[in-house]
């Protein structure tokens, strides 16, 4: 059972999420927030797989309360997919750089967001394509092209290639048919890099990949 936390200021907006969600036999909205505060209280005394937050709340807003509790090393194991009505640029980077595991906006199709759920509670990150070549655009818009991170010097030459085509917003499925190899090769070099590279999921592997200037406007045409 997937046991999600609603982070919301709008009770018909946590309605609307609790309907959807309590309806499958496989999750259960198990509490309901209205600021960052109660959010926090709530992933320390409820320890949720999954908290659905939204990011503009009075008070504490659903950045910080990301920051707070994905840096609590008591809520080791809790993610958090980030809300929010407006699918802009600094939401999606600052939601991703707090370290939250995916990005939805709040209209989004109701099977959407079953899928989002899981597919963040099995460890795995929800960063659709559009979402990353957004964030190209906007480090490309920077100007000077970041120096690589010396953390990437722990990686092979296969490795850097993986991940740039994970930062790129690649599945495993379609890493491996980029580089002609099966799947599950594709989804071991991946996780070989996160350990390497200390990161707790794909979302903060493809942060990492574009303040590293790993990944350019084109770089996959």
């Amino acid at each position: 059972m997937i046991r999600v936390v609603l982070a919301d200021d709008q009770t018909l907006v946590r309605a609307g999420f609790r309907s959807i969600l309590d309806s499958e036999d496989d999750m259960e909205v198990v509490g309901e927030a209205s600021d960052g505060e109660q959010a926090i209280a709530l992933a320390r005394e409820l320890r949720p797989d999954v908290v659905l937050m939204d990011i503009r709340m009075p008070g504490l807003d659903g950045l910080e309360a990301t920051r707070r509790i994905l840096g609590d090393p008591r809520l080791d194991g809790v993610r958090v997919v980030s809300l929010t009505t407006f699918d802009i640029d600094d939401y999606v980077y600052g939601a991703l750089r707090a370290g939250a595991s995916g990005f939805l906006v709040k209209d989004t199709e109701p099977m959407e967001l079953l899928h989002g759920v899981r597919v963040v509670a099995r460890g795995d990150a929800l960063i659709a394509p559009a979402v990353t070549r957004r964030l190209i655009a906007e480090f490309a818009g920077r100007g000077k092209r970041p120096d690589p991170s010396p953390r990437l010097n722990a990686l092979t030459e296969r490795e850097i290639e993986v991940m740039g085509l994970v930062g790129a917003g690649l599945s495993n499925q379609e890493i491996a048919q980029r580089l002609v190899l099966s799947p599950a090769t594709a989804k071991t070099h991946v996780s070989q890099i996160m350990t390497k590279l200390s990161v707790r999921d794909r979302a903060q592997l493809v942060i990492l990949a574009y303040e590293s200037g790993m990944i350019t406007p084109g770089w996959l045409a």
